[in-house]
């Protein structure tokens, strides 16, 4: 069995405690007392750090963050499939990045922003849409730069779809999914794609920890992992149902007509997107730059946090000059 599948599998008998003890469950179990519609005080002592829930035009609630002086250029994270908010914690704690307003959410199915169980609440793409567009409104955002992650990508491309760019300073796109086609995806991601809506508990969880390990190309540490079971154990099975089924599976066309500057981030030894993917949005799109990641997997802005740090407030300050 494969070292980073043991441990995995090893781990999974101690998520409930670990959950416990990591504060994830408690961070759910008190939402109620936060504001849902706006930013209001949270997060943790002495971070800067606010948290806010806020309701989607279908009224799925979102859990969010924000960090940072209100009057800075302003930056919205946007995580990937069976991830969360967390997955920006290197990027909140970076100090080149410590000049601007960072935004972070968990979005529909993840973490806890509510997970609603009908595949119909993942497949249209005006819900992922309107849930970007009542963060940038809870958080008060002028004018942000988008960074999408994998599925966060495609979530990005979806608000572009229905909302236009013209309130969108810039984007980062993250070894993202703008088109769902075998060609660009592995055959890796066609296999989980099946896999992780299982309704076989067995096998489904065997593929979110199989997931999991393939977004990385570094090892990750003990602590690392069993964090991110953590989290990835806690995504709704319907996301993967009707994320697949999606009305949209193209959304070059819209990154194309996008009128704002694209910078396209891409890990070299991602075993689930291929390069491919982010070569076709440089192809299509006259203002924007591709970044390649020569250390890094499907997660170029876990494992090479610092380059990522850098190229990110680079493209921010440049998009939101003037």
């Amino acid at each position: 069995m494969d070292p980073s599948r043991r441990l995995f599998l090893g781990a999974a008998a101690a998520l409930t405690a670990f959950a416990v003890e990591s504060g994830l469950a408690g961070s759910a179990a008190g939402a109620t007392g936060k504001k849902r519609s706006d930013v209001g005080k949270g997060g943790k002592p002495g971070s800067g750090r606010e948290s806010f829930f806020t309701r989607s035009a279908d009224g799925t609630q979102l859990a969010g963050e924000v960090q940072g002086d209100p009057a800075a250029p302003e930056i919205l994270f946007i995580h990937g499939l069976r991830q969360s908010r967390l997955s920006w914690d290197k990027q909140f704690a970076d100090p080149a990045l410590a000049g601007f307003r960072l935004v972070r959410f968990d979005l529909r199915g993840h973490g806890d922003s509510d997970k609603p169980a009908s595949p119909d609440a993942y497949s249209d793409p005006d819900r992922w849409a309107d849930d970007v567009a009542a963060v940038i409104t809870a958080a008060k955002l002028r004018h942000p730069i988008l960074v999408g992650w994998s599925l966060g990508g495609h979530v990005a491309g979806t608000y572009l779809r229905k909302y236009g760019g013209s309130r969108i300073a810039g984007i980062n796109l993250v070894d993202a999914v703008t088109k769902l086609s075998p060609d660009l995806l592995t055959p890796l991601a066609g296999t989980f794609a099946k896999t992780a809506i299982s309704h076989d508990l067995g096998e489904r969880t065997a593929a979110t920890a199989d997931f999991l390990a393939a977004c990385f190309h570094k090892p990750l540490t003990d602590v690392e992992l069993q964090r991110m079971l953590v989290v990835n154990g806690m995504t709704e099975r319907a996301v993967n149902e009707g994320f697949v089924k999606t009305s949209t599976p193209d959304l070059e066309p819209v990154f194309q007509a996008y009128s704002g500057p694209i910078l396209l981030t891409h890990g070299i030894h991602d075993r689930l997107v291929r390069l491919t993917m982010s070569e076709r949005i440089k192809a299509l799109h006259a203002d924007s730059r591709l970044s390649v990641y020569t250390d890094s997997g499907h997660s170029p802005f876990y494992e090479e946090p610092e380059r990522f740090g850098r190229e990110l407030a680079a493209f921010a300050t440049a998009s939101t000059r003037g």
